[in-house]
């Protein structure tokens, strides 16, 4: 197959309206996760939480699959974190890119993990499995995050241990930076577990939620609508099913349009 990945090649090709950004930084977590930075176009605005579709041109055509964007809405590079599929039409061959390469990425940004989706409350939850942190990788380390919430608790469960990686080094990167550690240091808690290798907590976190060890260990009351709020990124099981556990506490699922106790995001990369 061809692919067009050079910035000079990519932008003689590329449809009209689209961004042709270049890639600073690679790095490979596992064979199968890998997160990247590029460059940030001046005109570029997006809300923490948000996804945009990016893509690449293969065999003379544009291929594009919405992402989370990783970064928060101050970075100056755009951060996204991805899985590897081996014959996925896109990441196949987006996990091959190097610094000095482009990638497409359209206008227009998206999605339901924001801030203003969600009613006012002490707590959130941000649930996540795989590579549904990317879009918490933005919200914590957006100051916004922790003038609206006073406790910002970021589960993130995995299958092995070794993909839980990228999630410790953010949240050690967010408690030591510089402008968002000060928020982050007494509000951010990373709760994490594996559930096909040994581990301290091991299961998927809908069963530690059903089981109450979460709430056990976090030392926090069940989920409570009157104070608690939610925010699902996932697997398609996995946002089924937390979703009907945050209901069942009595929450109540939100939008962009109209704000409530969690909000699900259903986009997904392949």
């Amino acid at each position: 197959m061809n692919v067009l990945a050079k910035p000079a090649d990519l932008e003689a090709a590329a449809p009209a309206g689209v961004f042709v950004e270049e890639v600073k930084t690679v790095q490979h977590y596992t064979d199968h996760l890998f997160r990247f930075r590029m460059t940030r176009p001046a005109s570029f605005r997006f809300r923490s939480g948000e996804f945009v579709m990016i893509g690449l041109m293969i065999d003379g055509k544009p291929l594009y699959r919405a992402y989370s964007i990783a970064s928060p809405a101050w970075d100056e590079e755009l951060e996204f974190f991805s899985i590897k599929v081996p014959d996925g039409p896109l990441t196949s061959h987006l996990q091959k890119i190097q610094p000095g390469d482009a990638v497409l990425m359209k206008k227009k940004s998206t999605g339901t993990l924001v801030n203003d989706a969600l009613v006012p409350g002490k707590r959130v939850y941000m649930f996540s499995t795989g590579t549904g942190i990317a879009p918490f990788a933005s919200l914590i380390r957006d100051p916004d995050t922790y003038e609206k919430f006073d406790q910002v608790i970021l589960t993130h469960t995995c299958r092995e241990v070794a993909e839980l990686k990228y999630g410790e080094d953010l949240v050690q990167e967010t408690l030591n930076d510089p402008l968002i550690g000060e928020f982050a240091k007494d509000k951010l808690v990373h709760y994490t577990s594996v559930t096909r290798e040994d581990f301290p907590r091991k299961g998927r976190i809908t069963d530690l939620i059903k089981s109450g060890k979460l709430f056990e260990d976090l030392g926090v009351p069940p989920l409570d609508p009157a104070i608690d709020r939610g925010m699902i990124c996932g697997s398609m099981d996995m946002l089924r099913d937390t979703k009907a556990l945050l209901e069942e506490a009595g929450l109540t699922e939100g939008a962009n349009n109209k704000p409530a106790e969690f909000v699900v995001e259903r986009a997904f990369v392949g």
